[in-house]
């Protein structure tokens, strides 16, 4: 994973940045309705990217062992997120599924959700977000494998260049039992459609 900047701009750098933006769509920062909207642009960043001052391994790091022998799929499906595409640095809006097969231990449901926000609340790709929630999972919680789905629209598509709104991109990832055994896979589909498996 790539280091994180520590040279980051100043707030009074990154509202310059917005003026200029604002100038450049050939409006004025100065009129009213502009002025306050560097300021407001800053922090909405800052939320929105909030996932590059977090870590997905700590968030992930407490574990729970007293699961009475259960070792069969956990899955938690429709996990909304929000993220950005890092070449328009616009919206990619989806859902993802993620399940793993437990090696004696198991997360706390939410953990799952909060890792996905982490990667989500980062500039992205899908198909890279799909791996590092997938690699993320299998490196801190070891389990015997990791299914991880996302679909979503991408604004990138919707709103410029080809402008088709509506299509949705699926990606997957499998480790472990999952990659090996297409009918653990397919189990897997199975049960993100919600279908019994």
């Amino acid at each position: 994973m790539e280091k994180p900047v520590t040279d980051r701009p100043s707030q009074a750098e990154v509202e310059a940045a917005v003026r200029t933006l604002l100038r450049w769509t050939g409006d004025s920062p100065d009129r009213e309705g502009l002025v306050d909207t560097p300021k407001r642009v800053a922090k909405a960043y800052r939320e929105m990217f909030s996932g590059y001052d977090q870590c997905p391994a700590d968030e992930l790091g407490r574990t729970f062992e007293e699961v009475e022998g259960y070792d069969d799929m956990v899955l938690v499906r429709d996990i909304t997120f929000h993220s950005h595409c890092e070449h328009h640095m616009v919206p990619i809006i989806g859902k993802a599924h993620v399940a793993y097969l437990p090696d004696g231990k198991v997360v706390g449901l939410s953990k799952i959700a909060r890792t996905v926000d982490i990667f989500a609340h980062r500039l992205q790709t899908q198909e890279a977000m799909t791996a590092q929630i997938a690699g993320v999972i299998q490196d801190v919680l070891n389990p015997r494998g990791v299914a991880v789905m996302l679909e979503a629209e991408h604004m990138c598509m919707a709103m410029r260049g080809i402008r088709k709104q509506g299509s949705t991109t699926l990606t997957t990832t499998f480790t472990g039992t999952f990659k090996d055994h297409p009918e653990e896979q397919a189990r897997f589909m199975m049960m993100v459609r919600g279908f019994p498996a």
